[in-house]
Order: C-alpha cells, then structure tokens, then sequence
C-alpha cells in the first residue's frame, strides 16, 4: 500500500465531499480509488476535493475535483467551501486564493462561520458551455422531455459556471418531477458534449427560489453550489429575479449574488464529519481515532 494520505470528510448542505490532503505528494486521486471509496456508505460522497500543492503564481493551492463516477469535474462551490473551513482550523487564515481546472477563485470564512466563494463569472456563448448546436441566445434552447405536444420539461436555460448547466424553469413543486428517470438522460443528451448538470428550478419570489439538481458524475445530490449560481445567473438573466436570491437546495439556503463586476458570489455553510487517512490509488481507508493529534 502507498503512503497514506489524510483527509476529511466533510458536507457542505448535505452535498458529502472528501477534502484530500494531496499536499507534498506527487501522486493524484485516481479514479479506482473514488469509485471505491463511493461505494463504502461510510465514505460515500458526491466530489473529492484534493488538495495539491499551488501551481499558478500567486495562489495558495491547486484543486483537483473528482466525481464518485471517477470522472473530473471543473467546479464544486459546496466543496471548495469544506476546503476553506478544513484549511482555515488548520492555518488560522480566513482568506485564500485556489487553482482550479476552470480558473482562479477566491474564497473567505466569516467569523460567522458561513464561507463564501466566488464562483467567477458565468459564460452563456454555446461553444463555451458547450452546445453540440449553435443557439445565439442561451435564455432559453429548444431541448424538451416527453411528448412533442405536451412535454414534462422544456426550453432550458443554459449557462457554464466553469462546468456545463441547464435549467428547466418549473411552476410548482420540483420535487414532483422524476430527476432520478430524467436526469441521466439528460446529462447524456447528444445537445451536451461535455455532459450536463441538469436542475429543476422554481422561482417563488424576486429574491428567491428552490431547485433539485442531478450532477454530471455524481447523480442527485443534497446540495450543487454550482447550479445554485447557474440557476440564480439564468434567472436574472431571464427577468425572473433579480441579482440576490436565496436558492434553496434540498440541503438547505444558499446566498447567491451575481455582483456588478459579472462575478457570482456564494455563501453558506460547511460541516466536518470525520478525519481518516486513506490510499490514493486504490481507496482503501481509515478512519482517525478521536482526539487525535
């Protein structure tokens, strides 16, 4: 077995990470060892957040995501606020600076203990979501499920937060739509090269709404903070909000604001679970005894 890494097992609303300590080491989180990890229910999670050591001037950290599928992800905003609390406890810092695949972001914990992260800011062209076909205005695309003349969903928004999303914008109650049967069809469909995080949303004020979010890579999850912002952008995008909304997840309210400058704030809250030590290869773990130094 290699040597051990530590790490945390954290939520952010209920979305269960991994926070990696893959600091000093030359080796990455391999896919074998997401997908074995994800299957033990004591270490189930919906992305790995794995620490590296900063590649980029003028960072503190690079940040590698990857999805209980195994596959990568470009952003995780639910993870990189566990990332910012595990880092905070353990350096007394409040402020930092992360590389990701999909850019550099700044994050804060506040000394209320909620964190915030900006999201950067999102890209609606299509190529840059991706689209597999050109649709000049992104608001609304012809994509539907269900019979032509009566259709269940339809005319999503889409919007890349970093990582592809659409939005179907729903009237009622979005738990009465079966996401576990559509969402994987719709995360496959041939309109999403990259594959999509397909969300169901409803906007229930100017200043707030709630959605359910099936996630590229991970399926339904309690809580994707990337598709809190993705529907919050496509709603005040859309005239349906404004640029502050609290976007309710199944795992609880995020604060999500689209500021002046095209960059999308998200604040909520972090929890620790556990800590334990594990084999980045092949995912075979250990839980830390507590009070452990």
């Amino acid at each position: 077995m290699a040597e051990l890494a530590q790490f945390a097992k954290m939520n952010g609303l209920g979305n269960e990470i991994i926070v990696a300590d893959m600091r000093g080491r030359a080796d990455r989180v391999l896919p074998a060892a997401a997908v074995a990890l994800a299957a033990d229910p004591a270490t189930r999670f919906d992305q790995i957040m794995a620490i590296h050591d900063p590649k980029a001037p003028g960072t503190d950290y690079y940040v590698e995501i990857i999805n209980s599928d195994g596959s990568m992800a470009q952003a995780c905003g639910n993870g990189m606020r566990c990332v910012v609390q595990a880092l905070s406890a353990e350096t007394e810092r409040s402020r930092f600076t992360f590389e990701t695949v999909a850019g550099v972001l700044d994050a804060e914990e506040h000394t209320d203990g909620l964190i915030s992260v900006d999201m950067g800011r999102p890209r609606f062209g299509w190529q840059e979501i991706p689209l597999a076909e050109e649709f000049r205005d992104t608001r609304m695309i012809e994509l539907q499920v269900g019979p032509i003349d009566a259709p269940v969903l339809h005319s999503p928004s889409v919007v890349s937060m970093g990582n592809p999303h659409a939005v179907f914008w729903v009237d009622g109650d979005v738990n009465a739509y079966d996401l576990e049967r559509f969402g994987p069809l719709l995360e496959h469909h041939p309109m999403f090269p990259e594959r999509a995080n397909i969300t169901i949303a409803h906007v229930t004020a100017r200043d707030a709404m709630t959605i359910r979010t099936w996630e590229r890579g991970a399926g339904l999850t309690r809580a994707c903070g990337s598709a809190a912002c993705a529907a919050a952008v496509a709603a005040a995008r859309t005239g349906r909000t404004g640029r502050q909304v609290t976007v309710t997840v199944p795992g609880g309210p995020l604060d999500i604001l689209w500021r002046g400058d095209d960059h999308v704030v998200m604040t909520g809250p972090a929890e620790w679970e556990f800590s334990g030590r594990f084999d980045p290869a092949t995912g075979e773990w250990e839980r830390e005894k507590e009070g452990a130094a």
